[in-house]
């Protein structure tokens, strides 16, 4: 339950961020769901990798990198799905960045309650 709760919170903040942010497009709601479930998957398959690979280059920048890979993240899911767009790479980073901070507090207000 607790998942579905976090992949309808994550659906809601895709849609308010791609109204207000320049470079990234989402096509309505079923899009921006498909872009959350698109997430979680890779976040679950492909971030570990590439974490693992990174390994050095995020030791040397004191976890900064992390932000690069959230935005290879994002860019990979709208390669997949269909109706998400993101422009450029700067883009996608900046969209993660403030992806993860909504995130961030939403769940931590959830934890709260």
């Amino acid at each position: 339950m607790n998942f579905i709760i976090r992949l309808l919170i994550t659906t809601v903040i895709v849609v308010l961020l791609c109204q207000f942010m320049p470079g990234v497009s989402v096509d309505g709601w079923t899009s921006a769901l498909w872009v959350a479930v698109a997430m979680g998957i890779l976040n679950a398959t492909l971030r570990p990798l590439l974490v693992f690979m990174t390994l050095p280059a995020t030791i040397v920048t004191l976890g900064l990198f992390l932000f690069v890979i959230n935005a290879i993240i994002i860019q990979v899911s709208a390669y997949f799905v269909k109706g998400f767009m993101v422009d450029n790479f700067w883009y996608a980073l900046l969209f993660s960045i403030v992806l993860t901070f909504f995130q961030s507090l939403v769940n931590g207000k959830q934890k709260e309650d």
